[in-house]
């Protein structure tokens, strides 16, 4: 049971209305208040089991006036449960300045887990999970976006983006103008809902499959990105000054000469220096 003088952070599904916690579901029966994002959109949720508890709408363009009213309540001992229209609260939802004010004040804050759109797609994608940067949604303006997706170019985490259906193409040409055409992403689409969709390869491939198919720009999405990874380092290859330095020997003595005391000077293994002599200069056996 919810304990009085205390705000629960509350996780309530993202789609499939099964994916709720039985601790979230008490938490809800037995709270004074219910603060949600949208009270219309969460009576649904509440209905379906059953739950009475009084809604009030609290969102991100709540004011300092409805935001201290909670805050009152909380200190006159109540409890409030606050919820999101889906998953976790203040994970790109609203509920920052009220868990920021309540712990100053000395509220207690107990977060009450569940769904997550982050951590459930992130699960079923296929890439790398052991790090990764939740990055939220993008500047809506293109310049804003790209300048944001300039920021984490060469971030070897896992990218994690939110993405709405009238923006998600504009989205896919600037990570492929950003992050090059090549990089390996996953879309995840409609999750825990009934068509959930989850679509993997290189930004090419997700462009021409949304291109060609209007069903898959419907719905809430998920854009995860493959980190950075370093190119593969050309073994053949010469660093500037000992390619300069080879160049100055190979005017003045024979190759293999040249090649033996450029590998004692460089560190470079002498085979390689000989080879990339024969590759680059044309050089011959004096």
């Amino acid at each position: 049971m919810t304990n009085s003088n205390a705000l629960y952070i509350v996780a309530t599904p993202i789609g499939n209305l099964g994916d709720i916690t039985l601790r979230a579901i008490e938490t809800l029966k037995t709270a004074d208040i219910i603060a949600a994002e949208d009270t219309r959109h969460s009576a649904k949720l509440l209905q379906y089991y059953g739950i009475d508890t009084p809604l009030t709408p609290y969102h991100d363009h709540s004011n300092d006036t409805q935001t201290q009213r909670l805050l009152d309540k909380l200190q006159e001992g109540r409890s409030i449960a606050l919820i999101s229209d889906a998953g976790t609260p203040l994970i790109s939802d609203p509920g920052f300045r009220l868990v920021v004010l309540a712990r100053e004040q000395k509220i207690r804050v107990v977060p009450i887990p569940g769904a997550c759109a982050v951590v459930t797609a992130l699960s079923a994608a296929g890439l790398p999970s052991d790090r990764f940067s939740f990055e939220g949604f993008l500047p809506a303006k293109n310049a804003g976006r790209r300048a944001r997706l300039e920021l984490v170019v060469t971030d070897p985490r896992t990218l994690i983006f939110y993405e709405s259906p009238h923006r998600i193409q504009d989205s896919l040409a600037d990570m492929a103008a950003i992050f090059g055409q090549d990089r390996q992403a996953v879309l995840a689409r409609e999750i825990t809902k009934t068509y959930e969709t989850f679509l993997s390869g290189d930004f090419a491939q997700l462009q021409q499959v949304l291109s060609e198919d209007a069903n898959q720009l419907r719905g809430e999405m998920v854009v995860m990105v493959h980190g950075y990874s370093e190119p593969l380092a050309d073994p053949e290859r010469l660093e500037p000054d000992v390619e300069t330095m080879l160049r100055v020997l190979l005017d003045e003595l024979p190759l293999k000469q040249a090649a033996a005391i450029a590998a004692k000077l460089s560190g470079e293994k002498k085979n390689k220096l000989y080879k990339w002599a024969v590759d680059n200069k044309g050089a011959t056996e004096k």
